[in-house]
C-alpha cells in the first residue's frame, strides 16, 4: 500500500485534487518507481515561477577558444552558509559575486573579486575542499595553464605548491574529482579540447587528457588518458554502486570526426577504457554536459547528456554487469531537440544540465542552458533555456516560457541552487556575449523540502562519493555526491530534496568508505548538517 503522504504528494504534482470522481490506478515500473496513471494523464497542471534578478553585467566573451566553456562555480566562500558565485570571463576577467541575500529574502549579489581571482583566459571552475581545511578551493580551467587555488578566510585564495605548475595543458574544458580509497588528497581529472598548436588542426586534433593521482601528501606526474576525443564534460560516478567511482567522459564529435566516441574509464591501478565486452556501447554525440541523478527511484543514477540536436537521457541496464545504458524513448519528453519559442525551428544546442526539484513535489526536474556556438547556420540562433518538469508518470513537460526563464541569449554554464536558503531552487546562467542572468524561484504553493550538507573528519570533509538516501513512505531518493559534470562548472551546496506534503523524512548516509549510517528522522522545512558519528548522524542547523 502506498504511503498516504507520498500519494498526496503525487496528487499535488498532477493537479488532480478536483478529479476525485475519476477512476485511477496505481502502477509500479521498475523496482520502486511510482507512476500515477489516469484517463487525464499526469501532465503537471501548474508551472513554477521565476523572477529575474538584477545582477552584475559580467559577460563571458572572446574568440574561438571561448566558443565553449563559460562555466561557474557555486559554493560558500566565507562560511556564512550562503552560496557565492565565481564566473568565468573568457577573454574578460573572471569575477567573484558575493551573496548578500537575507535568508529567505530577496536574492542579492555584489561583485567583490579578490586580486587572485581576477584572471583572464578562464573557461570555467569547480569548487572542492582539496586539503580538507574547511575552506572551499577552486580548480580553475583556462586556455593555458590551469590553476588550483586554496580557499582562505574572507573569500581569499592563495596558490599552493601547485601540481599543475609543470603541465601546460593547453585548452582545458572538462574536470572532475573524487577521493580514491586510502588517499588524503583527491584524484583530479582534466579534459583537454583541441590541440591549438597542431598545424593540421583544428579538426581531428583532440588533445590528451590527464589524471592526477596523489602519493601521500603530494601529487606525482599525471597519467595520460589516451586517446582523448575533445571532452566538454567529465564526471566521476559510482554508476553501479559498487563502492568505486569510474570516470565518464562526454566528447564533442565536431572535432574528433570519425574515430572517437563517448568514454568510461575504469579506475583501476592503471585506468582502462570499458569495452563492448564489458557492456559499454559505442556512442557518439556532440557532447557538451553531463548530469547524473536517480530519478526513477531504483537506487541507480540515470545520466543526462547535452548535445547539438537531441539531448539524451540514459538509463542503466542493471542486469548487464557493466556500464551498459539505453536511451530514453522520444515520448518521455527529454530530447529538447528544438526551441519551444522564439520562432527558430532549427535544432537546439544544449550546454549545462542539472537535475533539481523546482516545485518541491518530490519529482526531479531538468534545467538545460541553450545557445548557438556562435553563428552555426544549421542550429537555432534563438534557442531558449529548458525547464523540463517531471510528472508522476515519469514523463517530462516543457515549462521554460511560463516559468519566465526563456532567455534567447547564448547560454553556456549554469547552476540550480537555493541561493537565499528559502527552500526553493533558483537558477543562474552564464551567457556568451551577454550578461550573466539570475532567476529567483518565487513559486507559490510549493511542497515541503529538506536540504542536507554532509560533514566528516578529514580527509574529504564534504564526503564526496557518499550516497544520501531519503525515505518518504514507500519511496526512496538516492543521491550521489560528486564533483564534475555540468558544463565547465559545478557546485558544492546543501543537497536539496523536495518532499511534497510530507512533514518529515528518514535519512541515512552510505559514506565514501561504505560505512552505512543508521536511519535518522528529520523534519521538513530545514537545512541541516549531517555529521558522521560512528554509524550515527548528528543533526545540526545549517
Amino acid at each position: 500500500m502506498i504511503d498516504k503522504v507520498f500519494a498526496g504528494m503525487l496528487l499535488k504534482s498532477c493537479g488532480l485534487y478536483q478529479m476525485l470522481g475519476l477512476q485511477m490506478r496505481w502502477a509500479f515500473t521498475g523496482l520502486t518507481t511510482i507512476a500515477l496513471v489516469s484517463a487525464a494523464g499526469a501532465e503537471p497542471s501548474s508551472a513554477p515561477v521565476f523572477a529575474s534578478v538584477d545582477i552584475s553585467q559580467h559577460v563571458y566573451d572572446g574568440g574561438w577558444e571561448y566558443y565553449v566553456g563559460g562555466g561557474m562555480a557555486v559554493f560558500d566562500c566565507n562560511q556564512d552558509r550562503m552560496p557565492d558565485i565565481f564566473a568565468a570571463g573568457g577573454a574578460n576577467p573572471s569575477v567573484l559575486l558575493r551573496n548578500t541575500s537575507a535568508r529567505a529574502g530577496d536574492i542579492k549579489f555584489v561583485e567583490n573579486t579578490p586580486p587572485e581571482l581576477i584572471l583572464e583566459h578562464v573557461i570555467g571552475a569547480y569548487p572542492l575542499d582539496v586539503n580538507s581545511d574547511g575552506f572551499m578551493d577552486l580548480a580553475i580551467l583556462r586556455v593555458g595553464r590551469n590553476r588550483l587555488l586554496m580557499g582562505q578566510a574572507g573569500c581569499r585564495f592563495t596558490p599552493t605548491p601547485d601540481p599543475l605548475e609543470n603541465y601546460d595543458q593547453g585548452w582545458s574544458t572538462a574536470f572532475s574529482a573524487t577521493w580514491e580509497a586510502g588517499n588524503t588528497l583527491p584524484t583530479l581529472a582534466f579534459g583537454n579540447y583541441v590541440d591549438r598548436t597542431d598545424p593540421e588542426g583544428p579538426f581531428g586534433t583532440c588533445d590528451t587528457n590527464f589524471l592526477f593521482r596523489p602519493q601521500g601528501s603530494r601529487y606525482v606526474a599525471p597519467i595520460a588518458l589516451e586517446p582523448g576525443y575533445c571532452p566538454l564534460s567529465m564526471l566521476f560516478t559510482d554508476w553501479g554502486r559498487r563502492g568505486q567511482a569510474d570516470l565518464r567522459v562526454s566528447n564533442d564529435r565536431h572535432y574528433y570526426l570519425h574515430d572517437g566516441q563517448e568514454q568510461m574509464w575504469q579506475m583501476a591501478d592503471l585506468p582502462r577504457l570499458y569495452q563492448p565486452e564489458d557492456g559499454w556501447q559505442n556512442h557518439k554525440l556532440w557532447g557538451m554536459g553531463i548530469a547524473s541523478r536517480d530519478i526513477t527511484g531504483d537506487g541507480f543514477p540515470e545520466v543526462y547528456l547535452t548535445s547539438m540536436g537531441d539531448q539524451r537521457l540514459q538509463m542503466l541496464n542493471k542486469d548487464a554487469g557493466g556500464p551498459s545504458y539505453r536511451d530514453a524513448t522520444y515520448g518521455r519528453g527529454t530530447t529538447a531537440h528544438r526551441p519551444y519559442t522564439g520562432g527558430d525551428g532549427r535544432p537546439s544546442t544544449g550546454w549545462h544540465v542539472g537535475f533539481g526539484d523546482v516545485q518541491n513535489d518530490g519529482l526531479d526536474d531538468i534545467f538545460i542552458t541553450k545557445g548557438n556556438v556562435q553563428q552555426m547556420p544549421g542550429s537555432a540562433m534563438d534557442d531558449p533555456n529548458n525547464l523540463l518538469l517531471q510528472a508522476a508518470d515519469g514523463m517530462f513537460y516543457e515549462a521554460g516560457e511560463s516559468a519566465g526563464i526563456a532567455s534567447l541569449l547564448r547560454g553556456r554554464g549554469g547552476a540550480m541552487a537555493d541561493l537565499n536558503l528559502d527552500g526553493l531552487l533558483d537558477l543562474a546562467v552564464v551567457n556568451r556575449q551577454g550578461p550573466l542572468e539570475l532567476y529567483q524561484n518565487i513559486t507559490r504553493g510549493a511542497g515541503n523540502w529538506l536540504a542536507v550538507k554532509l560533514r566528516q573528519a578529514a580527509p574529504n570533509r564534504d564526503a564526496i562519493g557518499a550516497w544520501i538516501e531519503v525515505r518518504v513512505g514507500d519511496h526512496m531518493f538516492a543521491r550521489e555526491l560528486t564533483v564534475g559534470g555540468g558544463h565547465a562548472g559545478g557546485q558544492i551546496t546543501a543537497e536539496h530534496f523536495g518532499l511534497g506534503l510530507a512533514l518529515s523524512a528518514q535519512i541515512r548516509v552510505i559514506w565514501p568508505d561504505q560505512t552505512v549510517s543508521d536511519w535518522q528522522e528529520v523534519g521538513a522545512g530545514k537545512a541541516v548538517f549531517l555529521t558522521r558519528n560512528a554509524t550515527g548522524l548528528k543533526v545540526s542547523v545549517y
